[in-house]
């Protein structure tokens, strides 16, 4: 069970931030839930579910286990422009919840909400991203498909790898 669906926000959401654009993206896996969320906890395993044509790559993690208040530095590529992205751990809940935000990057605001659930013998794991583009309305009229096109394909991309990597139990 993998989904990937997307909505434009045309209300000020109750969240932490205010967005336009919302992923949520759910899917299952045969593993244990400490299984699962301690591959998500390892920084450095975003290189391995991350598309190649991003070319991203992790500069450094404040801490090796990521926990509450790690500070996540990354190098990436967005249609040929160099990023560099650093997220913050802004909550920290071990095998159930962690959320990163963007403090430095591309996205006016990226806002990824992490949880993971035991359901059928497996681990349910669910992500929701609320993000916003530069520049306002004309980001939004000028990036705003490309954009979304982009946030699904690296998400689907990622379940697929999640499942080639933790597939089996």
């Amino acid at each position: 069970m993998s989904t990937v669906t997307f909505r434009q926000i045309d209300h000020t959401p109750k969240s932490p931030a205010v967005a336009h654009y919302e992923l949520r993206c759910e899917d299952w896996l045969p593993r244990p839930i400490d299984d699962v969320f301690s591959f998500f906890s390892d920084a450095y395993n975003l290189e391995r579910i991350t598309p190649d044509f991003l070319r991203f790559h992790v500069l450094r993690c404040s801490d090796r286990i990521v926990m509450r208040g790690s500070v996540i530095d990354y190098r990436l590529r967005l249609h040929g422009i160099p990023f560099r992205w650093r997220t913050v751990i802004d909550e920290w809940i071990p095998g159930v919840r962690f959320v990163d935000r963007q403090v430095h990057g591309p996205f006016k605001l990226w806002h990824h909400t992490h949880e993971f659930e035991h359901r059928d013998g497996g681990t349910l794991i669910r992500d929701r991203v609320l993000y916003d583009l530069p520049l306002g309305a004309l980001g939004r009229i000028v990036a705003a498909r490309i954009v979304r096109r982009d946030v699904e394909e690296i998400f689907r991309h990622r379940q697929r790898r999640t499942h080639a990597l933790l597939g089996s139990a």
